[in-house]
């Protein structure tokens, strides 16, 4: 049985070319960053190296790049850091309802442990902040907006320069988790998000795991988060994993500039996925029609939870998802699909296809073939309510 991996959003392959520029690092190149000696030297050599090329691609400062461990890490830094940073001007903070966990979950934290205020604004249909509701909500004492810049579920993407350059008018904070953004969209600079923090993680455009970048625009300097000593420009202690870094850099190099998620080759394949979505009675195409990843494509499935779904295409050697793979086997509905306006009979049907270079027509049309017999063998018995 063959594998068609249509699950691209949760994480991609190491590429071969970033693999193999990694390896000095797991070799040869072995020191510690931070040692005086000529072994550690060389390590830090290494490191300086790969914050300058990766200043060059954002268009930045050096100073400016902050590694991390991962998408992650890179929003509780951002999150954490700025709103306790800005607590003595203010306690009011901004978010979606349709962000990450690791966003929701972050201000969750400062609302119910340090006394921060939360408001989550409402989308659209298509899962869109409308600049207009963000205006509104802003306060006097708004200190920190989030919002992504592309969602993970549904791929819908947010109009964050507009959304970012509402908050820098007012002085107030302005961070996006573009963890889908790169790699997938056009990027010029890291300017063009109008945002003061900007998160990025390599395993979403070919590059390793663990390995994380958070934008900090000069002359901010956010509260650190982790403690032991002065790396990262003392905003994170830890000594560097080079080998991720130097992955995270090459993987941007190679796969950002002209994205790795291209257009002329995807949209063929998504055009042809949603048409197959929008013919089945049993399935419904959810996310934006205009404004959106080229490379995911979502639905809700009527009277199927989508445990039993992705099952039934696993078996078939078909790699799908219910949504954001942090939340993999979780039985809630996804908070994305409710902050739809979806009836909650729906709400534990997402499924999620998220397209990559690999995938093929021909992996499209088998899907085509299978998804219908999948939705029929995961519909209940009648009479029983059990899955047949």
């Amino acid at each position: 049985m063959r594998t068609i991996y249509f699950d691209h959003n949760a994480t991609t392959p190491l590429d071969p070319a970033v693999r193999e520029a990694m390896l000095p690092y797991l070799g040869e190149v072995w020191g510690n960053p931070s040692s005086v000696h000529h072994v550690g030297q060389r390590a830090r050599a290494a490191l300086d190296d790969a914050r300058d090329r990766a200043a060059r691609l954002l268009k930045s400062k050096p100073s400016e790049v902050i590694f991390t461990s991962g998408g992650t890490e890179s929003i509780n830094l951002a999150l954490f850091g700025a709103a306790r940073l800005r607590k003595p001007q203010g306690r009011h903070l901004i978010t979606s309802a349709v962000e990450h966990h690791a966003v929701l979950h972050c201000f969750d934290s400062l609302a119910a442990k340090e006394g921060f205020e939360v408001l989550r604004l409402p989308v659209n249909l298509e899962g869109r902040v409308p600049p207009e509701v963000l205006t509104k909500a802003l306060r006097p004492d708004t200190t920190l907006v989030s919002i992504q810049a592309a969602n993970n579920e549904i791929g819908t993407i947010q109009p964050v320069a507009e959304l970012g350059a509402l908050c820098r008018q007012r002085g107030i904070l302005f961070h996006t988790d573009a963890v889908q953004w790169f790699g997938k969209e056009p990027f010029a600079d890291i300017h063009q998000f109008n945002a003061d923090l900007v998160s990025i993680c390599a395993h979403k455009f070919y590059g390793p795991k663990g390995a994380g970048l958070l934008f900090i625009r000069s002359p901010l300097l956010p509260d650190p988060i982790l403690f032991g000593g002065g790396h990262e420009n003392e905003r994170r202690a830890g000594t560097e994993n080079l080998a991720a870094i130097v992955g995270l850099v090459e993987a941007l190099e190679r796969f950002v500039p002209t994205p790795v998620f291209s257009r002329t080759q995807l949209s063929p394949l998504a055009d042809r996925l949603k048409a197959l979505i929008l013919s089945l009675p049993e399935t419904t195409f959810v996310g934006a029609g205009e404004h959106r990843l080229v490379n995911t494509i979502s639905c809700l499935v009527a009277g199927v939870d989508s445990i039993a779904l992705l099952a039934g295409l696993d078996l078939e050697g078909i790699c799908a998802s219910s949504g954001s793979a942090c939340s993999a086997g979780s039985l809630s509905p996804s908070h994305v699909i409710s902050a739809l306006d979806v009836a909650p009979r729906l709400a534990n049907s997402l499924v999620r296809f998220s397209l990559g270079r690999q995938n093929t027509q021909s992996e499209v049309d088998h899907l085509a073939k299978i998804l219908p017999l999948v939705i029929h063998r995961s519909l209940p018995v009648k009479g029983t309510g059990f899955v047949g």
